[in-house]
């Protein structure tokens, strides 16, 4: 697609950054048949697992299928934590980590379990 959320990451070194206009960006062009669902539902398995079993749920349909509603998954990253990110679901968990010594940074993710939309809506630093 082009765009690659963690070059502007590193771009802001603290900070919120949303993704609200890239997502918004793509759903109109998938509305003008620009892209195919094929083209924007691709959630890796991982992220789908996440969704069903780590995410917090929401009241907002899915803006592709509208059949289920969307569920945010979070990911933080930073010293001492996987190479691949901790995946958090609450916000305990993420107040625990914000207590650790070192720079953190969460990544927020909507996700419909059903037809695999997924999008980076945010990413800020604890």
């Amino acid at each position: 697609m082009g765009f690659i959320p963690s070059k502007l990451a590193e771009s802001h070194s603290t900070g919120d950054i949303s993704f609200l206009l890239e997502r918004n960006r793509i759903l109109r062009q998938y509305e003008r048949g620009e892209l195919t669902r094929n083209d924007i539902c691709d959630a890796h398995p991982e992220l789908l697992r996440a969704a069903h079993h780590y995410s917090e749920h929401t009241t907002d349909p899915c803006p592709v299928c509208g059949k289920e509603a969307i569920r945010i998954v979070s990911y933080v990253f930073g010293p001492r934590l996987p190479s691949h990110g901790r995946c958090v679901n609450s916000s305990g968990d993420l107040d625990r980590i914000r207590k650790r010594k070192g720079n953190f940074t969460c990544y927020m993710v909507e996700v419909c379990a059903q037809c695999s939309w997924n999008h980076l809506l945010r990413s800020y630093t604890l």
